[in-house]
């Protein structure tokens, strides 16, 4: 039995943005069956200085650095008549170490996380290949070319229709086409008529995700609407955006002195800019995003676009924090009515009202929220269908020698 060779978008060390928490517990949960070699991008040095952390879990780790501008991936792009997603990763070095590690080692298995990743297989691979797509790009694409206007409309429409054609041969392939959510997998099945198309979903890491756990607190008083992530991508700044300006000032004609968090990294300037309007704080980077949680009233997941399964929800729910979501943000979870779901600036602000007026039933509602966590979202739990698409197995614990 050979190797796994790991190929990632991003170096999933330390696991504290979405993509790099699903990449680093798929690993690790890799590396306990098998032994793994890893191969991957980074774009900030920080996770050039940690992939240490990686060490017990990986055997060869090449880590290459992506600083290709956008301007340069588009222009690309249209000279070669590929997606801004591909060019923007095409890179010579990742791809020479990728061919290094094949002739070098007995790999049986290439796990490619996310489409991007996928340049970088053998044109014929004798290897099995598990294409983890997590969410359908294609259609994120197509939802902002509807949305956009002008040049950047038919930017996104031609991302959508080359990379949805990528993501087709691809999948066609593949031994096994991965989803993050069962309705994700679903629409890759509808839109590319793929077959071997799986949902492995995402999990929460419990014991770390735990409103008892040691971490620092945050001292505050009053409401507080939190809301967490990446504040650099679009479909986030979209949300608080639209939260501030449309949201909030419902909830301030019942509580006026009503605060609302923006917690994350690389906050953009439009962001920014949110902090100048009444009750709105923007953290930037915080060391531990769970003392923000277990402050809140209630977190707010208010995403008008958004695939698959959101960290940010499952996070709040393991922190036994109520939370109110859009629908788009909620499709992906079984949250069994732990959460509360509006679509409308007026049904959301009405959930978050009815939560504030209710501090006991709001803190039921959390508890709820975490019991269910615990029962269905563990990471084993959820990737434990890989050991049946993969044919893998745990490695078996060496044995002691006893003494003569």
């Amino acid at each position: 039995m050979g190797d796994i060779l790991f190929l990632a978008h991003r170096v999933p060390y330390p696991p504290d943005r979405g993509d790099k928490i699903r990449g680093f517990h798929i690993l690790k949960f890799l590396s306990a069956r098998k032994r793994v070699h890893l191969i991957a991008f980074a774009d900030d040095t920080r996770d050039m200085k940690g992939k240490s952390g990686l060490a017990k879990y990986t055997g060869n780790r090449s880590i290459i650095w992506r600083s290709k501008s956008r301007v340069m991936a588009a222009a690309q792009a249209l000279l070669k008549y590929r997606p801004v997603s591909l060019t923007a990763f095409e890179n010579r070095p990742l791809r020479d170490a990728v061919n290094n590690i094949l002739a070098r080692h007995s790999i049986d298995t290439i796990y490619v996380f996310s489409s991007q990743m996928a340049q970088y297989l053998p044109a014929n691979p004798r290897q099995r290949v598990i294409m983890d797509f997590v969410d359908m790009d294609s259609a994120k694409f197509a939802a902002y070319g509807k949305s956009s206007r002008g040049p950047m409309a038919w930017m996104m429409k031609r991302e959508a229709r080359l990379l949805q054609s990528f993501e087709r041969n691809v999948a066609r392939n593949a031994t096994a086409s991965l989803f993050v959510s069962d309705a994700e997998a679903a629409l890759f099945r509808e839109k590319t008529g793929a077959e071997r198309v799986y949902a492995v979903e995402n999990g929460i890491d419990i014991e770390f995700f735990d409103p008892v756990a040691s971490f620092r607190r945050i001292d505050t008083t009053g409401a507080l609407i939190v809301f967490t992530g990446q504040m650099d991508y679009r479909p986030n700044v979209e949300a608080v955006t639209w939260f501030v300006e449309a949201i909030l000032p419902h909830i301030h004609l019942e509580y006026p002195k009503a605060r609302f968090a923006i917690v994350g990294r690389e906050p953009t300037e439009a962001v920014k800019a949110l902090a100048k309007m009444p009750g709105v704080i923007v953290t930037g980077e915080v060391a531990d995003v769970r003392g923000w949680i277990a402050a809140a009233s209630v977190v707010v997941a208010p995403l008008k676009l958004a695939r698959g399964v959101q960290n940010k929800i499952l996070e709040a729910m393991a922190m036994a924090r109520p939370v109110v979501a859009s629908a788009a943000a909620a499709a992906g979870i079984d949250h069994q009515d732990t959460i509360r779901v509006g679509e409308t600036v007026g049904e959301i602000a009405e959930q978050v009202n009815a939560l504030l007026a209710n501090p006991s039933g709001a803190a039921a509602l959390g508890q709820k929220a975490r019991k269910q966590v615990e029962d269905r979202y563990s990471w084993e739990a959820r990737l434990a269908p890989l050991d049946t698409i993969m044919g893998l197995r745990v490695k078996a614990a060496p044995q002691r020698r006893t003494a003569a």
